[in-house]
């Protein structure tokens, strides 16, 4: 068997999560990149033919568990997990139905926790491992519109926070990644855009300040390649730590909720949004 570290990372068919598993491939470890259709692994496959290096490109539907427990069963190793996969969502609570907040904690929340706690017995036994999950500034200041999505993000961000002294006991590090507005897919795969509500939509002006508003910061959103650095970094840094930020933009904005005690700085910015 290869003594080559064993890197599985999820959402992997373009943006963060494809430039990750290249990275983590050019940085000498076998890595399984995962999506929920390998029929879309034609771009990764290209970039990592651009890069010359080689990586297994497998199905992975992040909320599916017992596909999971088959990979991580059939891997018998794996070394350092990036939790990438993840789904967005545009409307405000009132807008949201029930199965719209549990299709978010699925994705971004459970899926995560379950591939977490799958690769946690063969870490321990081995006596390390490396767990990275891409959160979001979203995990860190809860945003207009963006109610189920921070909401997920942010109790992700709690169990992996509540989960890295434990499992440091054992030699696991764990830490998160926190981007800013990234240019990748994510933006067109957002879910639940309450846009065509029509004028009766008591959200309808205030929705569209902040749609003309993000569309500004995604015009300008950092590179999914420079994110993506910030991911392999945290997989593979010898002096890891548990919180990341993928550009100076991100960690201004992820402080402005990290340092605000009774919560005025952010609710202050956010509210500017909606003029």
């Amino acid at each position: 068997m290869s003594d080559r570290q064993v890197a599985l990372v999820t959402g992997t068919s373009g943006g963060i999560g494809l430039h990750t598993a290249v990275g983590l491939a050019a940085a000498g470890l076998r890595v399984v990149a995962t999506m929920r259709d390998p029929g879309r692994a034609d771009e990764l496959r290209a970039a990592a033919g651009e890069a010359g290096v080689t990586l297994e490109v497998r199905a992975l539907d992040v909320t599916d568990e017992a596909q999971a427990t088959a990979l991580v069963g059939e891997l018998g190793r794996v070394d350092v997990l990036v939790n990438n996969a993840g789904r967005g969502s545009v409307a405000t609570l009132e807008q949201l139905s029930t199965d719209d907040l549990r299709a978010q904690l699925e994705v971004n929340y459970v899926g995560v926790a379950v591939l977490t706690r799958l690769v946690l017995p063969g870490m321990r036994a081995a006596g390390r491992g490396r767990i990275v999950t891409v959160t979001s500034v979203g995990g860190a200041v809860g945003q207009p519109f963006a109610d189920a999505y921070c909401g997920a993000k942010f109790a992700v961000e709690g169990l992996m926070q509540s989960l890295a002294p434990v499992v440091a006991r054992f030699g696991i590090d764990v830490s998160i990644v926190e981007p800013g507005a990234v240019a990748s897919e994510f933006v067109s795969n957002v879910a639940g855009d309450p846009a065509g509500r029509g004028p009766d939509d008591p959200y309808a002006e205030l929705l569209a300040a902040y749609l003309r508003r993000a569309a500004g910061s995604f015009a300008n959103a950092q590179p999914a390649p420079d994110a993506a650095r910030t991911v392999v970094e945290a997989a593979v840094t010898a002096t890891p730590r548990f919180r990341w930020q993928t550009s100076d933009g991100a960690q201004a904005f992820a402080g402005l909720s990290l340092a605000d005690l009774d919560g005025s700085r952010v609710l202050g910015a956010t509210t500017t949004w909606l003029a």
